[in-house]
């Protein structure tokens, strides 16, 4: 029978997420448990546990307390994961951020989510970390640690550099470890065991259809159980070495990559701070990786490595393509060219902390590359119809809902538009189309929401459209997705120039890199003298991507079958 592995019972169902780590320091001591060559760090299960404890001392000392928020500005980095575990075992919510955010996206995370204490590199890429804060804090360079006043983010009172130069408003990573030297074990278990699975510990910011991101609100047991059946649809055990090149920022790696490993004593191996196809290749291969998650533009990108035919990578076994539609001759090619013949996709939102579906691997192939797999255990899926909610049968298409322990608490401090996706039955609406499949698989056909997945990056286009908006040329604009063979998605901003006014298309991208991450910069800028609109004045923005389509000949990206 197609997917008949028998359900594991969910031990870390009643554990928080530091509770969680002693047990398998307690059970996998001497097991490697994170593996960062970049940054030459290696620590076992049991040093990893040690070294959580010393900076969650060094946090208590600070003064945070459980329902406190903490932000984590930064790459893929050690301290990064030490951070994650640290704050759970004290019930200080983690607020993950963007390492490409510019200053408006970086100043509405600080507000908007109460940041009371935030951890940051220096630089990463052509983002000056110290140099973007101060765009939006301009008295920073007067701040002393300690002594932060900041009347536009009035809660933030802490701020710790994780590498890099030191800054007079920053404490020092070493520092914190200095400060945890004053608190004993004892106080610390304390806290820990306070503690609640229903706690929320996680705040992590989603792209909305409206304009700026959400902050979904997760808690231990949102968490754990996700990370749990990841871990159980891939068979992983204390035994597997997984390659996490996908972002902490994201549940990806911040789920399925740390606490998915935390839970089966399995070695996290982060390739690079930031994906590398190349590193990528080299970390499975130097490390005997069985493991391999990443969006598939990552598994685009490795195969295109002049060096992949050479590299060793034969130690693959399973792993997770997810994070956007998952092309179906790709997910083959992982199967035959790259070895990983039990290869899994994964599908979800961060709303469903994220998994909703996933494939097993003991499916059939074509199961496993053409669906996104069944509800995971203890989620309910069904398929209703967009505009009565009425449940459809096998075979037709509609909005996919759950509901279950995966389901987040809210949207922080956002009760309206929590109520817009989670109805009073306590089903998440996600905006995803899709079709129920004989034995119950599933399969994604399209999206009713207004959003852009490029590369894995959910993109709102209103936020996009706000910005340009501000530019004094802009009379109109339309913000669309269009079909990419690598990305899945790339932007096009089509827009109607004021009168007299003279704009170019690259005035437009150096206009949004300016101001947004530089993923949410339009790959293609269209101008044009109207658009498609209904009877009663409504842009038709899938007639915008039509016409898009012929016009920059995207004809053989759009005819990619997906799971």
């Amino acid at each position: 029978m197609a997917g008949s592995a028998s359900t594991e019972q969910p031990w870390v169902d009643g554990l928080t997420i530091g509770r969680l780590l002693s047990e398998t320091a307690k059970h996998y001591p001497g097991h490697d448990a994170i593996v960062f060559p970049q940054a030459s760090v290696r620590m076992t299960w049991r040093q990893f546990d040690l070294a959580v404890d010393r900076v969650a001392k060094g946090l208590l000392k600070l003064g945070f307390k459980r329902g406190d928020h903490f932000g984590v500005w930064a790459t893929n980095w050690p301290q990064w994961v030490v951070l994650q575990f640290a704050t759970a075992r004290l019930g200080v919510v983690l607020v993950t951020i963007n390492p490409s955010y510019r200053s408006d996206e970086l100043a509405f995370a600080l507000a908007r989510s109460d940041i009371r204490g935030l951890a940051l590199i220096d630089h990463f890429k052509s983002c000056d970390y110290d140099e973007i804060l101060g765009e939006v804090w301009p008295a920073l360079d007067k701040a002393r640690a300690g002594e932060l006043d900041c009347p536009r983010f009035p809660k933030l009172k802490t701020m710790i550099r994780l590498r890099g130069s030191s800054h007079e408003a920053m404490l020092d990573w070493d520092k914190i470890n200095e400060l945890g030297e004053d608190v004993s074990d004892a106080e610390l278990r304390a806290v820990t065991n306070e503690l609640s699975p229903e706690d929320p510990i996680n705040l992590q910011y989603t792209s909305g259809t409206t304009g700026n991101p959400k902050g979904a609100l997760l808690t231990h047991r949102n968490l754990l159980l996700n990370a749990f059946y990841a871990g159980h649809c891939q068979r992983i055990s204390h035994e597997d070495r997984i390659c996490i090149p996908v972002p902490l920022y994201h549940c990806f790696g911040c789920v399925l990559g740390t606490l998915c490993a935390a839970i089966r004593g399995a070695a996290m191996v982060f390739p690079h701070e930031s994906f590398r196809a190349d590193e990528t290749l080299k970390a499975i291969e130097k490390e005997s990786c069985t493991v391999i998650y990443g969006v598939p533009t990552m598994f685009i990108a490795m195969f295109e490595q002049p060096t992949f035919d050479a590299r060793k990578v034969a130690t693959l076994r399973t792993g997770i393509m997810a994070g956007s539609p998952c092309p179906i001759e790709l997910m083959k090619r992982v199967v035959h060219e790259m070895g990983a013949s039990e290869i899994t996709i994964a599908y979800g939102q961060t709303e469903a902390s994220p998994l909703i579906t996933m494939t097993h691997t003991d499916d059939p192939i074509e199961k496993r590359v053409g669906t996104v797999g069944r509800a995971i255990p203890g989620v309910e899926v069904r398929i209703v119809d967009c505009e009565s909610g009425v449940e459809l049968p096998e075979g037709e298409s509609g909005e996919l809902c759950a509901r279950g322990h995966n389901v987040m608490l809210e949207y922080y401090n956002d009760p309206e538009f929590t109520s817009n996706v989670i109805d009073p039955e306590g089903w998440l609406h996600t905006g995803d189309i899709a079709q129920r499949q004989s034995d119950d698989y599933y399969r994604i056909t399209g999206r009713l929401k207004d959003m852009i997945i490029r590369g894995g990056e959910n993109i709102s286009p209103r936020e996009i459209e706000e910005l340009l908006y501000r530019h004094p040329a802009v009379e109109d604009v339309q913000v669309v997705g269009v079909p990419d063979h690598r990305l899945g998605e790339q932007i096009l901003a089509c827009i109607r120039v004021r009168d007299g006014a003279v704009i170019t298309e690259e005035d437009v991208r150096e206009f949004c890199q300016q101001h947004l991450a530089r993923f949410k910069t339009p790959r293609y800028v269209w101008f044009l003298e109207q658009f498609p609109t209904t009877v009663t004045g409504k842009v038709q923005k899938f007639r915008l991507r039509e016409a898009a389509i012929e016009r920059f000949h995207l004809q053989d990206a759009a005819s990619v079958q997906t799971a």
